[in-house]
């Protein structure tokens, strides 16, 4: 089965009756590393009519998707991607329209502004996502006839009276509708402006597009001149896209396909291997060997991992493994280990990370079994601000533990190990490989060992046990949070207090642990933020936790007011004595 996909594809537009065309149509199938990424986009607009300026909107919103939603992250949704574009230029179509005044009737009954319907079908691996604004429409043949896969956004006052019920540039925000449809083999979908589809029978689209065979161009031209000679006064648009082939799913090919490379041998040190000098060995596991080497070329040190002998003939864990390097490449932040771009060819699979010199929190935890409560959050903000980073990518770590978190000789605190990790982009090509790794059983949270998919709450009660277990050098749950994989289970687990584990901890530190390590997301903290912050401030709105005195929330605040009290008194006093 061929490894991307293929289409073909039609398109024609006119302005039909009108003087000018205030449709505006584009498409955009890239090379085969973006198509992978991104998949293949088709988008179609149509500018209100009443609006001299509407042909510059639908050309913007066309343009500004085709381009921008290439430029959003790669690990990003196919949804999370395109909503944000359109959002985007629906927020600078409405702005020009509030800047133009002039656009506007005096007594407001015509809007004249930037606004546009629009609609775009992205095709990436085995599925079609379709965004709809308006009352352009996407269709399917089906047989002899469409199936319509979208709604109009039309709302119909009489026979001869409808308006525009949604359409971008015409409010500060819009609801966009978002549908998937699974996609197969020899699929032919149609986009067409009201102009058409008003005025031409879907059986009529249908023995255009069958009659002119590859010809795609050919048939969008004569179903634009079928609605025109059955009295089409609107411009006419018409898009095809037939699907030729399809990929074979496996969304992994994000980094390259494991079978175009040799996995990498386990290496001997001192050697030299693809131009690195191996140095010695860091680290070595079931999973992969771990080594120290150089980059002659730029003489900074590196981190080479390769696949354990046992991984070598586990395409999935080879998958996983080359993915790591991938992750780090799209994560820029300072808490997160990065990888040295590559500037040579590889032989064989492996990964090449940033060499950071320094120890585990799992060795940090071994040397510090009674932490201050002060270093145990410092080190729990620069996690926080690591994930945080993951999260911002739509990516969930997934393997959040003491053994894949570093702490360099200056403090900086560095997540590591990526081959667990969810990418949104990943997950809605091929969720059912994306799954089949669950992190560490001890730190995973009860959702993940009940094989539902990884959200950023699954990571916040990561750090949660982590931040518990750093504070009294237990698990929040002991052993039993090892056999929750049911809601049921789930809700039987028994949180320990930190305060039965260590005294002297404050009763609002526990609270914020308390609620980080819920075992039911719905009831866990929705950002890192908040929990950091309660672990420093406490808060009032969590069971257990007394609003503080004053003297405890601003001394100098209270000390302030007292002498005011004193002051006040002994004016008082001096007042009545000399009465």
């Amino acid at each position: 089965m061929p490894a991307t996909l293929t289409l073909s594809l039609g398109q024609h537009s006119t302005r039909g009756r009108k003087e000018t065309n205030q449709d505006f149509h584009g498409a955009l199938v890239p090379e085969r590393a973006a198509l992978l990424l991104k998949g293949g986009v088709v988008a179609i607009a149509d500018g209100i009519g009443s609006s001299p300026v509407s042909h510059v909107a639908s050309e913007t919103a066309v343009r500004s998707f085709l381009a921008d939603y290439y430029d959003t992250p790669d690990s990003w949704s196919v949804r999370t991607a395109a909503s944000r574009v359109i959002a985007a230029t629906n927020s600078w179509l409405h702005a020009e329209t509030r800047r133009n005044r002039h656009l506007h009737d005096p007594d407001g009954s015509r809007d004249r502004g930037y606004v546009t319907t629009f609609t775009a079908l992205v095709l990436k691996s085995r599925t079609a996502h379709i965004f709809h604004v308006g009352d352009a429409r996407v269709s399917r043949v089906v047989r002899r006839s469409l199936e319509a896969l979208t709604e109009d956004h039309r709302v119909v006052v009489s026979a001869q009276e409808s308006y525009l019920a949604r359409a971008l540039g015409a409010a500060a925000h819009v609801e966009i509708d978002h549908r998937t449809v699974a996609l197969e083999a020899g699929d032919v979908f149609v986009l067409t402006t009201d102009g058409v589809h008003e005025h031409i029978r879907p059986e009529a689209i249908v023995a255009e597009i069958t009659r002119h065979g590859d010809d795609l161009d050919r048939a969008a031209q004569e179903i634009a001149r079928h609605a025109y000679e059955n009295g089409s006064d609107d411009n006419l648009t018409v898009q095809i896209v037939r699907i030729d082939a399809l990929p074979d799913g496996e969304a992994a090919e994000l980094s390259g396909r494991v079978d175009d490379l040799p996995p990498a041998p386990v290496l001997d040190p001192p050697t030299t291997f693809d131009g690195y000098r191996v140095l010695r060995t860091l680290h070595a596991s079931h999973r992969s060997h771990v080594y120290l080497a150089t980059d002659p070329e730029s003489g900074r040190p590196v981190a080479l991992k390769v696949p354990s002998t046992d991984l070598q003939a586990d395409p999935a864990g080879l998958r996983r493994l080359m993915m790591e390097e991938w992750v780090a490449r799209r994560i820029d932040s300072p808490h997160v280990l990065s990888a040295p771009p590559q500037t040579r060819r590889r032989s064989h699979l492996y990964t090449v990370m940033d060499y950071v010199e320094g120890r585990t929190l799992a060795q940090w935890m071994r040397d510090n079994p009674r932490p201050e409560l002060e270093a145990v959050r410092g080190i729990v903000e620069q996690i926080a601000v690591g994930v945080r980073a993951f999260h911002r990518r739509e990516m969930v770590h997934r393997d959040l533990r003491p053994h894949n978190i570093l702490i360099d000789a200056a403090g900086t605190v560095r997540i590591i190990d990526f081959g667990s990790t969810r990418i949104g982009g990943l997950a809605e090509d091929d969720p059912v490989i994306d799954e089949s790794v669950q992190g560490t059983i001890q730190y995973a949270a009860p959702e993940c060992l009940a094989g539902r998919p990884a959200t950023p709450g699954s990571d916040i009660f990561s750090v949660g046990v982590i931040a518990y277990q750093m504070l009294t050098g237990h698990l929040p749950y002991g052993t039993e949070a090892a056999r929750a994989f049911s809601p049921a289970r789930a809700d039987r687990l028994h949180y320990r207090s930190v305060a039965a584990a260590r005294a002297g901890l404050p009763a609002y530190v526990d609270a914020a642990l308390r609620k980080a390590v819920h075992p039911r997301p719905a009831q866990r903290y929705d950002a890192l933020s908040a929990f950091v912050h309660d672990l420093r401030h406490p808060n009032p709105s969590l069971p257990g936790v007394r609003r503080a005195a004053l003297l405890e929330r601003d001394p100098v605040l209270f000390w302030k007011l007292v002498s005011l009290v004193l002051a006040v008194a002994v004016v008082y006093l001096l007042v009545r004595s000399r009465a």
